[in-house]
């Protein structure tokens, strides 16, 4: 039997953990408002959301694994990372023209262990 091995590029694994993400946040039936939203050079926000129960504006940040050799995705929000998320979701409220509203950081990480289901975390309001 000839199978081939076909191997996702590190963009390709990252939008199919931020489709994953999308998924577990309409089922918990958040409004996704746009995704990767770039502004300029600054950086990247995976997901914008609304939370329908406390209807705040929700950036989300998508960390995807495919195992732990480098630890848990969650630690790679760093204080660079969290710096970087606040300056973009600033840029986002400027560029909307977005005065008067509540605003929080989720962050949900995808992890990948061979053939079992891949495990989903929401972290709600993961930093400040």
């Amino acid at each position: 039997m000839n199978r081939m091995v076909t191997h996702k590029t590190s963009k390709e694994f990252g939008k199919e953990g931020e489709d994953m993400a999308e998924r577990m946040l309409r089922s918990k039936n958040f409004s996704i408002i746009e995704r990767n939203y770039r502004f300029g050079k600054t950086g990247e926000i995976d997901i914008i959301a609304e939370d329908p129960e406390t209807q705040q504006l929700v950036f989300v940040e998508v960390k995807t694994r495919q195992n732990l050799e480098f630890g848990d995705p969650v630690l790679a929000i760093t204080k660079n990372k969290i710096a970087q998320l606040k300056k973009v979701a600033a840029a986002y409220l400027y560029d909307k023209e977005i005065k008067e509203i509540d605003c929080r950081f989720d962050v949900v990480t995808v992890l990948f262990r061979g053939e079992m289901k891949p495990e989903i975390k929401h972290y709600v309001n993961a930093f400040y």
